[in-house]
């Protein structure tokens, strides 16, 4: 089976948004969910988070399954409804932000 991110590259999707009065930020195919009290703190969480998974990753030299988990169906739902309002450029209110993050290869010490 080929999988689309191994732990030398690859990206992960993400998704920042509001649920009442608390912003979460999802990395979907790593199934990490981190939360705050405003979206620019949530987001540096999840992307520290996602650099943390994909690190520990290389360090452990895992296979690729937990770096392509199949997402919550709520999450793959809410993505798919982003990707369908960027073709027409409006974004709902209580997300901040979606998008790709990159995995790259580790640095070298």
């Amino acid at each position: 089976m080929k999988y689309k991110n191994t732990i030398k590259s690859g990206k992960v999707r993400y998704i920042i948004f509001k649920e009442d009065d608390t912003w979460y930020g999802v990395a979907l195919e790593f199934n990490l969910v981190e939360e705050g009290s405003n979206p620019q703190e949530v987001m540096k969480s999840l992307f520290e988070a996602i650099q943390g998974y994909v690190e520990t990753a290389q360090k452990l030299k895992m296979r690729p399954m937990p770096l392509n988990q199949k997402p919550d169906k709520e999450y793959q739902k809410l993505w798919d409804k982003l990707e369908k309002t960027k073709e027409k450029s409006v974004m709902p209110k209580n997300v901040y932000n979606f998008g790709y993050n990159a995995i790259e290869p580790a640095m070298a010490y």
